[in-house]
């Protein structure tokens, strides 16, 4: 089957790591263990079961002790490719790099857990008409202080530690292929950008919004919070 008829899932794994220290001081990131595995071997898990035929890891950060661990992928039934950043593209960027892109496919940062469905979201994307699908869940951020309305030097409103929900990217995404058109030919693009660049285009920009469990494995907490979550209940990330 030729590689852009393949589903496929490009997994983000080139980042350094450096608020995850002193975890990833010998080692990359994605190979930082929650459990008995590295964190990016659970998500090629997850895609494989999930019925992904390909994944594409974007490595820059020491990416060969990452390719030495995973090879072509023929250990997880799955094939791996690689796409060697030689310098640091941002979250969008790598994908400008990777050939044999299929019509729709997934992005996914390697340091995320989630019991999202990785296939309903990229089939629901395909059918969409969007250029590009964000999954997003809901977040409450509580300000710890007493906020004041202000208005010419007058208080017109307080309220005590006010809660604020948010909708925020979960770091998983399904694209159509002509996204790379938005990404410049050179230097770091990320996500950011590229929202901005398509709303200004006027394009089409879907969310899919999780109700389930989403964990983001960016510090030190949340590393231990990944390794209890994985202890308590495995299964219901693979």
């Amino acid at each position: 089957m030729e590689r852009a008829n393949k589903r496929t899932a490009i997994v983000l794994a080139g980042g350094k790591g450096t608020r995850l220290r002193p975890y990833t001081i010998t080692i990359p990131k994605p190979l930082a263990p929650i459990g008995d595995k590295p964190i990016v071997e659970l998500m090629i898990e997850r895609l494989v079961r999930a019925g992904f035929e390909r994944v594409v890891l974007a490595v820059n950060h020491m990416g060969d002790l990452i390719r030495a661990y995973f090879g072509d992928g023929s250990r997880w039934g799955v094939e791996i490719a690689y796409s060697l950043e030689e310098e640091p593209l941002g979250t969008v960027g790598p994908l400008r790099i990777i050939d044999g892109l299929p019509e729709n496919f997934l992005v996914v940062n390697a340091d995320v857990l989630t019991d999202l469905k990785f296939m309903s979201l990229l089939e629901g994307h395909a059918v969409s008409g969007a250029v590009f699908t964000v999954s997003a869940i809901r977040r409450e951020q509580r300000i710890e202080y007493g906020v004041l309305t202000v208005e010419d030097g007058a208080l017109v409103g307080f309220r005590e530690k006010p809660v604020f929900e948010h909708m925020v990217s979960m770091g998983v995404y399904a694209a159509s292929r002509r996204i790379v058109d938005y990404i410049p030919p050179a230097g770091p693009f990320g996500f950011d950008q590229l929202m901005l660049a398509l709303l200004a285009a006027g394009e089409k920009v879907a969310v899919h919004h999780h109700h389930g469990l989403w964990l983001d494995i960016g510090r030190p907490d949340d590393y231990e919070i990944a390794n209890e979550m994985i202890a308590g209940d495995k299964d219901r990330f693979l």
